[in-house]
This record gives C-alpha cells, sequence and structure tokens, in this order.
C-alpha cells in the first residue's frame, strides 16, 4: 500500500513538472506575456510556435508604448516596414511584385467603392478583405476613401500572425482565402487539375506543383504573370485579337471612343494589370515556361501555354460582341448613362453589379466571372472549369443578352 502510495505521489509529481514546463514552452517569461497569456492565450501560443520567438520579442513589432491595459492605443502594429529589417530581400520582392499594388485597382474605381458600405471597403469585409495588400505604412493612401486600417498588414496574409510561418505559407492552402470563389477561382483549378491531385495524394512526394512552387520559384516574392490579372496586353500583333481587345478597353475606361488613353490608364499602369510592351510580357512567360520546363519538355510547355493564349482571344470575342450590344442600347439612348466613364457610349465595366439594367448585370457576370474562369483554368490546367465554368456560360449569356437586347429595343419603340 505504501508502495502503490509513493508510486502516484511521484507521477502526480512528474506530471506537474511537465505542466510547468508546457506552460514555460508557451510563454516566456516577460510582462507582455505574462499580461497577454490571459487576455490572448491564442496570439501567444502562435508566437511561441514560429522560430521569431527564439530571436524577437513582443517588443520588436510593437515598440515599448503600450505597457498597460489603459495605453492599449499606444501598441505600434507591424507594416511591411517592420518585416524589412530582418526580411530586406524578400519585401524588396513583394514591393515589386503584383500583391504590393493589390489596393491601386480599387482606386481605379471610386465610384464603384463610394457606393459599398464602409465595412466593405474600409473595414475588410469584401473586396478590401484582400486587397488591403498594398499599404506598407500609417499614412492616408492617394485616394479619399480608404485609410491604413491597422489589422491590415500585409505580411500576415500569407505568413498569418502571431506565428509567421514559413512552412504554412507554404502550402497551398495559404492562397486559398483570396484566390478562390467568384473572378478567380484558382484554387478550385489548381486542386482539380493532375498538379494538385498529384501533390495532395502524395505531400511527402510532392509531386504535382503548388501555387508557390509555379508562382514563387526560389522562393521570389513578386508574384507576377506573363498576362496580369485581366489578360490584357499590348501591343498585338494579332490585328483580329488587337481589335476585340480595343473594345474590351474602352468598355474598360482604359480607351475612350476614338482609341484614345484616358486617366484610366495611368491607374491600370501603376498597379501593373497589363502589360504595356512586348518585352515585359515575354519576359514573365520565358520565367513561367522555365518553372513548367522542371517537369516537362520544352515543346510540352510552349504548347500548352500557347493553347491557354487561345482561350483567351475565344473568350475576348464573345466579350466584345456583349460589349458592342450594350454600347448599341446606349447609343441609341435605350440604356441611359449613369457614370462618368469617359469611353460614352460604351458600358463602365468597372462599375461592376451597381448598374440599372439587367442586360448590364449579364454583361459584368460574364466579364467578371466567366471570362476569367475561361482563360485562368485554361493555364490551370482544368478543362472542365475552362468549359462548363467559362466558356460555355460565355455563349448562353450571349444568347440571353441578345434577347434581352431585341425586347428592349421592342419595348422602346426601335
Amino acid at each position: 500500500m505504501r508502495t502503490k502510495t509513493f508510486y502516484w505521489s511521484v507521477v502526480l509529481c512528474l506530471a506537474y513538472c511537465v505542466s510547468l514546463g508546457a506552460a514555460s514552452a508557451l510563454a516566456k517569461p516577460s510582462e507582455c506575456e505574462t499580461c497577454h497569456a490571459k487576455i490572448t492565450p491564442g496570439l501567444v501560443k502562435d508566437f511561441n510556435r514560429g522560430k521569431m520567438s527564439k530571436t524577437l520579442t513582443c517588443i520588436s513589432c510593437h515598440g515599448r508604448s503600450h505597457v498597460s491595459a489603459s495605453d492599449v492605443a499606444k501598441a505600434r502594429l507591424p507594416t511591411v516596414s517592420t518585416c524589412k529589417k530582418c526580411h530586406p530581400k524578400r519585401v524588396k520582392e513583394y514591393m515589386g511584385g503584383k500583391h504590393a499594388l493589390g489596393l491601386l485597382p480599387v482606386s481605379a474605381f471610386p465610384g464603384f467603392a463610394h457606393q459599398q458600405p464602409q465595412a466593405f471597403i474600409a473595414g475588410q469585409k469584401g473586396c478590401n478583405g484582400c486587397h488591403n495588400m498594398g499599404v506598407t505604412d500609417q499614412s492616408v493612401m492617394n485616394n479619399d476613401f480608404r485609410k491604413y486600417y491597422k489589422y491590415g498588414m500585409d505580411c500576415q496574409n500569407c505568413h498569418t500572425r502571431h506565428a509567421f510561418s514559413k512552412k504554412e505559407a507554404l502550402q497551398p492552402e495559404a492562397c486559398n482565402s483570396c484566390h478562390t470563389g467568384f473572378d478567380h477561382a484558382q484554387w478550385e483549378m489548381w486542386f482539380h487539375s493532375k498538379h494538385g491531385a498529384a501533390y495532395v495524394t502524395d505531400r511527402k512526394a510532392h509531386r504535382g506543383p503548388t501555387c508557390q512552387d509555379c508562382h514563387m520559384p526560389g522562393g521570389n516574392h513578386s508574384v507576377r504573370t506573363a498576362w496580369g490579372f485581366l489578360a490584357l496586353r499590348l501591343p498585338e500583333a494579332d490585328k483580329e485579337w488587337m481589335g476585340y481587345r480595343v473594345t474590351i478597353l474602352k468598355a474598360l475606361g482604359v480607351l475612350d471612343s476614338a482609341g484614345q488613353p484616358t486617366a484610366r490608364l495611368d491607374i491600370v499602369k501603376k498597379a501593373d494589370m497589363v502589360r504595356l510592351t512586348k518585352e515585359s510580357w515575354e519576359a514573365e512567360r520565358s520565367k513561367m515556361e522555365a518553372v513548367c520546363q522542371k517537369c516537362h519538355s520544352a515543346t510540352f510547355a510552349r504548347e500548352n501555354l500557347h493553347n491557354a493564349d487561345q482561350m483567351i482571344k475565344a473568350s475576348d470575342k464573345i466579350l466584345s460582341q456583349a460589349i458592342d450590344l450594350v454600347a448599341g442600347l446606349y447609343r441609341d439612348g435605350i440604356i441611359k448613362k449613369t457614370t462618368n466613364q469617359a469611353t460614352f457610349p460604351y458600358p463602365d465595366l468597372l462599375t461592376f453589379y451597381e448598374v440599372n439594367t439587367a442586360i448590364e448585370q449579364e454583361l459584368y457576370e460574364m466579364f467578371m466571372d466567366y471570362r476569367m474562369k475561361t482563360y485562368q483554368a485554361a493555364f490551370h490546367i482544368m478543362p472542365d472549369y475552362t468549359t462548363w465554368y467559362g466558356y460555355a456560360k460565355m455563349k448562353k449569356t450571349l444568347v440571353e443578352m441578345k434577347e434581352l437586347a431585341a425586347n428592349m429595343r421592342a419595348a422602346a419603340g426601335r
């Protein structure tokens, strides 16, 4: 009996010591963590999971001003500039890339932004939930609807705070909170492709490429592509295709009705949304071909990328026809002008769903949903998405728009 009592005493003592050790592993003995282990224990655990906890303290990112519950507002929240102190190379890559420009496209259509609830834009419950990227300090940005939002620090979109884990950011799931759904369903396309299947069925072997393998080779944080988000480039040697593109650029307000550049072109340039020289397009295409050739032959890679290019042309043909259909209704006064679109009588695609007619809603969905899926899925090797979520939807929508236009003309006696 005495032996059994002694045995359980030892077990309980060891268990107590182990629990103390676990607690100390989760929170360093600092004034910050002593307090926050009670207030925000999850953050303390996350921080101590990460490698940065071995070399940094809370003060490194948050400063020394906040010391009690009465001065919480003095806590400095990190920005890209904070990360740059330790990661200058990656920050330089990031700041020269696509993601750092995430806020600029929103400023290209302030009319749309002003019509949304404040929480949707400035509070990041809508567009700016992802497009907060590009805020680099606590100054007011170069527009009148979006100030620095203290919880919108760029790096944490992929390296979620407070662990800021590289291992986490290397997983394709790190990309899917933004690259999913309506106009950029890259996650779904990749996941259901052969690339995705090869990866997720044997992650340890890493047989298939992830988002990071193709778009961040060698860890490069610029994340650029040949076509850019809108899949538009200038100049275009294919005259037929260039005709489609001019129509689209007019509806985007980048060219006016006479085909001349507008002020919106400056925003497009700053946001790096369109490749404006042959050399810039070819430079990015060459990088992607090199990535593909790690697994495929040069011929296979070039042919597949070329075929994806041709799906952009096919989708542009349908979209330009749809734009011309609506432009005719504007030109004939059947649809009244409601924006400051410089390309009148063309519709303004950048008003998105803030339009007054069903036919314009159809056009917006064709542009932002079906066209995007047609070509994005082609590049992500997901033919089902290219067909049934993209190209077929564009065809179907064009038929519906023609019927709507005929009915509108009949109702107007035209």
